[in-house]
């Protein structure tokens, strides 16, 4: 995984630097007039030019000037304001996974999955049913995170697995809300090495849904590399310290008892020493903010 910043300039640009061929790239315009684009997601599986919002419960859509390859050391643009505002300071997360995807018979119903063994990411696609079904999801290891969009039915949330939160809860990425066990998104079903559940739990159908298409992101734990987890806060200045095994190079935090917790994300690029202070929120299409109420400090 790296994080790459660029500058937009409203034509067409390549973005290297990135270290490898990235299968999974999430752009956000931080700084500029045009800073309140929305959070544009791209991945190889469902192929360049095709974007889902994190900020918004629409459908996917394709406008084929955005990002419109994935290239060997990062990714092609064009001219759209949407990845590319002329003088606008922006920042790209990129993921390696292994390119367009291929197919996965582990679960009930078979699914197309990249999959980076060693960094354990996956990105999964797969058709939904009106019942409950089993998807592989090829990391090999139980994942300990899970992304979940509905491609092709606006108004429909994208739904957050965690671990932390037990396979009852589950939590929305495109709001500020807490976490809930409302929803039986996952059959109160664990995922396993091999697959993960999910289920059409009358009409909320984020995760399953007859014919519907639907992409997952797929985290597990490793050593020294990448780590899920949570926290109890301590409502202070010098706040609780979060061991993860390593130094972090990105960060995600959610408040998930507090319906103003907003999904705070932060990186060692726009912050490049204590305390990064530069936050992006990914319910929302807000432009970068600083100041002391997000600070972290990236520890060995």
């Amino acid at each position: 995984m790296n994080t790459k910043l660029y500058t937009g300039n409203s034509s067409t640009q390549s973005i290297t630097g990135v270290g490898f061929q990235p299968d999974f790239t999430w752009i956000k315009d931080r700084i500029g007039s045009s800073a309140v684009y929305s959070h544009y997601l791209f991945d190889a599986v469902r192929g360049a030019t095709k974007w889902w919002k994190t900020n918004s419960t629409d459908a996917e859509s394709t406008t084929t000037d955005t990002l419109t390859a994935f290239d060997s050391d990062g990714f092609s643009l064009g001219a759209n304001a949407k990845t590319n505002a002329s003088g606008d300071a922006i920042v790209s997360w990129n993921w390696k996974a292994n390119g367009t995807g291929s197919t996965n018979d582990a679960g009930s119903i078979d699914s197309t999955v990249s999959v980076n063994t060693t960094s354990k990411f996956s990105i999964v696609k797969y058709t939904g049913t009106d019942g409950t079904e089993t998807v592989g999801h090829g990391l090999g290891v139980a994942p300990t995170m899970i992304i979940f969009k509905c491609l092709d039915n606006g108004g429909k949330n994208s739904v957050v697995y965690h671990e932390a939160l037990t396979n009852a809860g589950s939590i929305y990425l495109d709001e500020a809300g807490t976490s809930s066990t409302s929803y039986d998104y996952f059959a109160d079903t664990s995922p396993t090495s091999t697959v993960f559940t999910v289920k059409k739990d009358g009409s909320y159908n984020e995760t399953n849904n007859s014919g519907s298409n639907f992409i997952a992101y797929c985290f597990a734990d490793v050593d020294g590399y990448q780590k899920m987890g949570s926290y109890e806060g301590n409502g202070e200045t010098n706040g609780t310290f979060i061991y993860t095994g390593f130094k972090p190079n990105f960060v995600i935090i959610k408040n998930s008892a507090s319906s103003s917790g907003w999904w705070q994300m932060e990186d060692n690029k726009r912050d490049t020493y204590n305390p990064a202070s530069h936050a992006l929120f990914a319910q929302v299409s807000d432009a970068e903010y600083t100041g002391t109420n997000y600070n972290v400090d990236y520890l060995s």
